[in-house]
């Protein structure tokens, strides 16, 4: 079995590894290769998509659609978030040309965060994302479901 690769009840083997799967060239658009990208921790695409994917990052790109928030807003608004962490999340997003960070010359000094013009562009791709999984969200609680009851019995 590969490594990191755990058996469950409803799969005693594990994952299974087909040898003999095609592959893509890329020219069939509704094919999908799992090997575009490097699975490599070093992978420039791996640690985008690491970044981009992350629960915090996401729920900040969301709120800051179409407006501007102050730190102790976005703070406020995500559940669960630490200083700390919601201080790195927008520090990584901002590195990244996603966010951008505005520092008004007032005393106490004023900070807001926006979506940059790429922001916004990753904004729409995540509101698709979040449109799929509202239109199925009954089928995979019924998937859900079934496994769980697979996996008890």
């Amino acid at each position: 079995m590969e490594e990191g690769t755990s058996k469950s009840p409803s799969n005693p083997g594990g994952t299974v590894v087909v040898a003999d799967a095609p592959v893509v060239d890329g020219s069939d658009a509704d094919c999908f290769d799992p090997f575009q990208w490097d699975t490599r921790e070093d992978c420039e695409v791996r640690q985008i998509l690491d970044r981009i994917a992350d629960k915090w990052s996401l729920l900040v790109i969301a709120l800051l659609d179409n407006r501007t928030l102050r730190f102790t807003e976005l703070r406020r608004e995500i559940d669960g978030i630490s200083q700390r962490m919601l201080t790195v999340t927008l520090r990584q997003l901002e590195r990244d040309g996603l966010v951008h960070r505005t520092v008004h010359p007032v005393v106490p000094p004023r900070v807001e965060y926006g979506l940059t013009s790429l922001g916004c562009t990753l904004h729409e791709t995540i509101q698709s994302l979040v449109n799929w999984t509202e239109a199925h969200r009954a089928e995979i609680a019924a998937a859900r479901a079934a496994y769980d009851s697979r996996a008890v019995g």
